[in-house]
């Protein structure tokens, strides 16, 4: 009897444990139904793990009852499947392509895998940007490690943007790779591109002038606009703050036979004049403006329109329109119209031809200043590629014309420049892991005469591309438009004075960069991305206003001026819907001239990014925290008796934001700047006599301390590092036809 029951308490034993212990079997390809070998499988309910073989096959060991499942493979997005115990074969699993593997164009001018380019391009889709709504990209390019929108105006809030701590001059921004962005309109275009229109943005750090020219001497952001057949019939998106801002923009497609098209329209208006710090000038400048865009798509040509114009003023509070140009209240007024028509034709295969024209017409006034300006740019390039062997050739010929004319005593005369130019560019894959890209670029300006920009970048990835380490050598040029870049300052009647041929601005740049993505066995990617960089700029064309008050001279800095630095992202994405962004940036950036250095103004040591989003499900909920760090920076003072702090504090912004998905509409909800940030209340100096009545000039033009002025200041709004608008809630609701 002893023994049946011992046979019977092993069967049962074995059976149990046979039970227990069943396996699940499938196969994993990817979209495009290749096997996916190598890809990792976690049964996260008994601690299981296993990889797919090289047909994709797996087998791994099982519970009664539920089993979850994460299946994870580099460069695709993880997939959680529950799985019944008694299921033996789960079958074909597919993993799709993730956004870390998109395709970008900036680096090359070829549509090429983010993984398998040779040239570092960073890219950020449109819902990268949707962490906080922002009425501009010039607003929401902030939240990018290593990029900095810099306002540079209290009063009229003009800005450019910094890349890796260089000056906004060197960023040279485009739209579909086309420089529309450039001259004039980068002191209040960059406010005039909606978000709206963006499908994604690709960042270029480091000199880019062997493929784009003049401007991209410090990096390329490249904004690439939605192309018809990727957008919704009909879309709607619409906010307002406690502020009282409210931005609106719609978009729908349409079809004309074998013609695609798409509608864009983007309304800001904020019209509420708000003093916090108390200084009698408004806090954030009034705006008011509209986009228009119209994308048109056949089968071998793209063609787009847009118009643009802006009302914006910042002054006293008290200040009108019948105030404009008076010196009765101070106020700054500007009219800003602009029109852009660019596109890209395809001859073949192999041959692509783009263009583009527009016009940027500004109405000013600076107090009693009047600034009237004019500039229409032309721009047409021809691109051809052939392959062969391991080579893919790529040649170029470019031609941009730009006219520019202003009522200040610097341009007697309209100002025209052309500049033709040629660039070669040959991509070699060495092996399976090695790609060597080498190019050049030649142009002849007008002005300067002939300029040579070559290019080196090297590539070695591990074989599933898990690691990739690239190195890039890069000269850049930038041919500087001292009317425009400088419009400010030209006022009265000062003459402009060159001391010497001015030569164009020249940098070279070095740069290392190391990625790696990793999964752990619970499906969470890790993608880590280091760049250890460093860029010595030479001929920098710098304004003397010191030597004589009736002039500004220009010439050559004698010297060098020199950015490092280092920068670190850290992404990751979990199939539980956890995103984490993070980033920091340390910059070193100095003026080097007699043996003396010197540190740059508005130069942040370091600064930082964040944003971590977590999605809950039924309801379909995700909240989103991103912020901003941003380290002291030199500011401009006007004397040794300035009062004001020589450096800024610690930047420090966060934002708040809860989203609600039901079918095609998304409500949302948050707080921007929620420590409520804001510069130094007397950052504008002498804000109650801003058209300097109680100030005494000396002979030379400086002023002269007296008891009403005994700190020796004048009006100046120079003085700013960040916006003056503190914390404001938002609410804003987005709505799509499928």
């Amino acid at each position: 009897m002893v023994l049946k029951h011992n046979i019977v308490y092993v069967l049962i034993f074995l059976l149990a444990n046979t039970t227990l212990a069943q396996t699940l079997n499938g196969v994993i390809k990817d979209q495009d139904n290749n096997l996916l070998f190598g890809a990792t499988i976690y049964n996260s309910l008994n601690s299981k793990s296993t990889i797919s073989d090289e047909n994709g096959k797996f087998s791994i060991a099982s519970t009664t009852g539920k089993n979850k499942l994460v299946i994870s493979y580099v460069g695709y997005t993880p997939k959680v499947l529950n799985i019944n115990g008694s299921t033996a074969n789960i079958g074909t699993i597919v993993l799709e392509n993730d956004s870390l593997d998109e395709v970008v164009v900036s680096g090359t001018l070829q549509q090429v895998s983010k993984l398998k380019s040779a040239v570092q391009v960073e890219l950020y889709s449109a819902d990268f940007f949707r962490a906080t709504p922002k009425a501009s990209f010039f607003e929401a390019i902030e939240g990018i490690n290593g990029i900095r929108p810099q306002l540079n105006c209290n009063v009229c809030n003009t800005g450019d943007i910094h890349i890796n701590g260089q000056e906004g001059a060197n960023t040279m921004v485009l739209i579909d790779g086309l420089p529309l962005v450039s001259g004039l309109s980068t002191v209040y275009g960059l406010s005039g591109i909606p978000q709206s229109l963006i499908q994604q943005v690709e960042v270029i750090k480091g000199p880019a002038s062997t493929l784009y020219g003049s401007e991209a001497i410090g990096g390329v952001i490249n904004l690439i606009t939605k192309r018809p057949e990727n957008v919704h019939p009909f879309n709607i998106e619409t906010y307002t703050t406690s502020w009282g801002e409210l931005n609106v923009d719609l978009g729908a497609k349409y079809n004309l036979k074998d013609i695609q098209g798409l509608i864009g329209v983007n309304y800001f208006n904020y019209s509420n004049p708000i003093d916090d710090n108390g200084d009698g000038f408004t806090d954030l400048t009034l705006q008011h403006r509209i986009s228009i865009f119209n994308s048109i798509k056949t089968k071998k040509n793209s063609i787009a329109f847009r118009y643009f114009y802006e009302d914006r003023w910042g002054g006293e509070l008290n200040w009108s329109s019948k105030y404009r140009g008076g010196n009765q209240v101070y106020g700054e007024s500007i009219y800003t119209s602009r029109i852009e028509v660019f596109g890209k034709y395809d001859l073949s295969e192999q041959l692509f031809f783009q263009y583009s024209l527009n016009t940027h017409d500004q109405n000013s006034v600076y107090g009693t200043t009047s600034y009237n300006a004019l500039q229409t740019i032309g721009f047409l390039q021809s691109v051809y590629t052939k392959s062969f062997n391991d080579h893919t050739l790529l040649l170029g010929a470019t031609f941009r014309y730009t006219n520019y004319d202003d009522n200040t005593p610097a341009t007697a005369t309209e100002q025209q420049t052309s500049l033709p130019g040629l660039f070669v560019q040959d991509e070699w894959k060495l092996n399976n892991s090695q790609t060597l890209l080498s190019g050049i670029r030649y142009d002849r300006n007008s002005i300067y005469g002939d300029i040579w920009t070559p290019r080196l970048n090297y590539k070695w990835a591990s074989k599933d591309e898990s690691t990739i380490v690239r190195l890039g050598f890069g000269t850049g040029y930038r041919v500087v438009n001292v009317f425009t870049e400088d419009h400010a300052a030209l006022t009265g009647a000062r003459d402009v004075i060159f001391s010497e041929a001015i030569l164009p601005e020249k940098s070279w740049n070095v740069n290392l960069n190391w990625n790696q993505k990793l999964y752990s066995k619970y499906g969470t990617l890790f993608d880590l991305d280091l760049s250890v960089f460093k860029t010595e700029f030479s001929n920098r064309i710098l304004p003397d206003y010191d030597t004589n008050p009736n002039q500004i001279i220009y010439g050559n800095l004698e010297g060098k001026s020199v950015t490092q630095g280092i920068t670190l992202n850290i992404n990751s994405s979990s199939a539980n819907g956890l995103k984490i962004n993070m980033g920091a940036t340390y910059i070193d950036s100095k003026i080097i001239e007699n043996n003396e250095t010197e540190y740059p103004f508005l130069t942040e040591k370091f600064s930082g990014n964040y944003s971590i989003s977590y999605t809950l499900y039924n309801p379909k909920i995700t909240l989103n925290l991103s912020g901003t760090v941003i380290g002291p920076m030199k500011l401009p003072l006007l004397g040794d008796l300035d009062l004001r702090a020589p450096n800024s504090p610690v930047i420090n912004i966060m934002n708040l934001q809860s989203t609600y998905t039901f079918k095609t509409i998304e409500l949302y909800a948050g707080i921007k700047n929620i420590f409520n940030f804001k510069p130094a209340a007397n950052s504008i100096a002498r804000a109650f006599d801003p058209f300097d009545k109680d100030v005494e000039f000396g002979t030379n033009g400086q002023v002269i301390a007296t008891p009403n002025n005994p700190n020796a200041l004048s009006f100046d709004p120079s003085y700013v590092y960040y916006s003056n608008q503190g914390m404001n809630g938002f609410l804003g609701m987005r709505y799509h036809i499928k």
